[in-house]
C-alpha cells in the first residue's frame, strides 16, 4: 500500500475518534515520510481547511476530506514533494476509495496547485490562528501574555517538526543527543541494551528538582509512559538491600504496560509498578507503602508547551478543558501531599505554558500549607529555551 494511502488512513481515524495520531501509524518502511506527512496535516489542519475552502461549496466527509488534506498539505508546506507527486499520488490513493472521490480530489488539488501563489499571498493576510493554524482562544491568551511577536514566533515553533533527543544515564559524556531524522529509534546503537531513553531535555529539570539518592522512598505519582520514571532509577541505582523504593504510579493499565517496556529494557525491573489513581484519597495502590521521602507529579495538563511534538493536542485546546485540568492538577496535589512525609519533597511539573496550571496552582497550595517551602522553579518557554515549554516546582515539608 502506497505511503499517502496509509497517511489518508490514519488522517480519517484521526478525524473520526480524534485518536492520537503517533499511535495509528503503521511500522512499515516508509513511516518516517508517512509520521512527516500525518504529523504536518494534523498540525496544518485549520490552515488547510481555509485554503481548500477556498474550492470547495462544502468540506466533505471521510477519506474524501482525509485526502484532501493530505494532497494540500504537500502543495502548501512540504517543499521537498514534488508537485507532480503530491497530486498523481494522492488521486492515486484516492481512487482506492473511490472514483468519484478522486475526481473531486483530482480537480481541487490541481486548482490549489495553479492558485497556490495567490493563495498564499492571501494567508500572509489572514489572521494568526488561520495563519498559524492556531485555536483563537489559544492565540488570543498568549497576545495577552506574551505579545505579537513572541506569540507569532511560539506559533511558529509550534510548527516547526520536533527533534528526537535520547537521554543517557547521569555520568554520561553527553546527557542528551538529538537523533538524526529519518531515523528509526530502534536502530540506534544501545537500544537492546537500554542505554538511552527517549526524552526532550526540558522534561529532566523536574527530576533535578526531586533530588532522589540511594536510601529514600520515591513515588513517580503519573509515571506513564516511564521516560522519568527510569531517570529517577538511575539515579537511585537498584537497591543492595531492600533500602530504598520506587514506586511507578499511573491510572491507566494499557500506558502502564509501556511504563514496564521502558523499565525492562533500561534494566530497571526493581522498581515498582502500581495501577492506581492519585486523584483518590489514599489511593488503595499505595496503602502498604506509608509515606513518601519525595514524590513526582508530572500532572496531566493541556500540553500547550508541546504542540510541536504533539501537534493533534492544539486541536483539543479550550478554556475550559484547560480549567477542568487545573482543578484536576489541584486534587492530585492535595492527595499527593497527604502522602508525604516531614522533611519529604514534592516536585510538580507539567509541559502546559498557563499560569493556572503553573504558578496559579503553586500559589493556591502555598496559602493552603504554610508548612510548605518553595525551593525552586523552573520554567521553560520554547522561543527563550529552545526545548520544550514545561513547568516544574519544588516544595520541602518541614520537619
Amino acid at each position: 500500500m502506497s505511503s499517502r494511502r496509509e497517511a489518508i488512513f490514519v488522517i480519517t481515524r484521526w478525524l473520526a475518534t480524534q485518536d492520537f495520531p503517533d499511535r495509528l501509524i503503521p511500522d512499515v518502511p516508509d513511516r518516517a515520510f508517512i509520521t512527516d506527512l500525518v504529523y504536518t496535516t494534523v498540525r496544518r489542519r485549520r490552515t488547510l481547511e481555509w485554503a481548500l475552502g477556498k474550492f470547495l461549496k462544502k468540506m466533505p466527509k471521510g477519506e474524501t476530506e482525509a485526502a484532501l488534506l493530505v494532497g494540500a498539505c504537500q502543495l502548501l508546506f512540504m517543499p521537498d514533494v514534488a508537485d507532480y507527486a503530491a497530486v498523481n499520488e494522492t488521486v492515486e490513493a484516492a481512487k482506492l476509495a473511490d472514483r468519484q472521490t478522486a475526481g473531486l480530489v483530482n480537480g481541487v488539488l490541481r486548482s490549489l496547485q495553479r492558485g497556490r501563489e495567490a493563495l498564499l499571498a492571501d494567508l500572509a493576510s489572514q489572521p494568526p490562528g488561520i495563519r498559524t493554524s492556531h485555536p483563537d482562544a489559544l492565540v488570543t491568551r498568549w497576545l495577552n501574555r506574551f505579545g505579537e511577536a513572541e506569540t507569532l514566533a511560539l506559533c511558529e515553533w509550534d510548527n516547526t517538526p520536533a527533534e528526537t533527543f535520547l537521554a543517557y544515564p547521569p555520568g554520561a559524556p553527553e546527557p542528551f543527543v538529538a537523533m538524526p531524522r529519518g531515523t528509526r529509534v530502534e536502530e540506534m546503537p544501545g537500544f537492546a541494551d537500554g542505554a538511552f531513553i527517549v526524552q526532550d531535555p526540558a522534561t529532566a529539570t523536574c527530576v533535578d528538582l526531586l533530588a532522589v539518592k540511594p536510601g529514600l522512598k520515591v513515588l513517580d505519582a503519573c509515571a506513564a509512559p516511564g521516560g522519568k520514571t527510569v531517570q529517577l532509577a538511575w539515579r537511585m541505582g537498584p537497591p543492595a538491600s531492600g533500602n530504598h523504593v520506587l514506586v511507578a504510579l499511573d491510572l491507566h493499565e494499557d500506558r502502564l504496560a509501556t511504563v514496564r517496556a521502558n523499565l525492562e529494557r533500561a534494566r530497571q525491573t526493581w522498581v515498582t509498578v502500581r495501577q492506581g489513581d492519585i486523584t483518590d484519597n489514599p489511593s488503595a495502590a499505595l496503602e502498604s507503602f506509608g509515606l513518601f521521602d519525595r514524590i513526582l507529579i508530572d500532572a496531566p495538563c493541556s500540553n500547550s508547551g508541546v504542540l510541536r511534538r504533539r501537534p493533534d493536542a492544539r486541536w483539543r485546546w479550550t478554556t475550559k478543558r484547560m480549567k477542568g485540568l487545573a482543578a484536576t492538577q489541584a486534587l492530585m496535589l492535595e492527595n499527593a501531599l497527604a502522602l508525604l512525609a516531614p522533611g519529604g519533597r514534592l516536585v510538580y511539573s507539567t509541559c502546559s505554558l498557563e499560569p493556572e496550571e503553573n504558578r496559579q496552582q503553586i500559589t493556591a497550595l502555598r496559602r493552603a500549607h504554610p508548612d510548605l517551602a518553595c525551593i525552586g522553579v523552573e520554567e521553560r518557554i520554547p522561543t527563550r529555551s529552545h526545548t520544550d515549554g514545561s513547568f516544574s516546582c519544588a516544595f520541602e515539608r518541614q520537619a
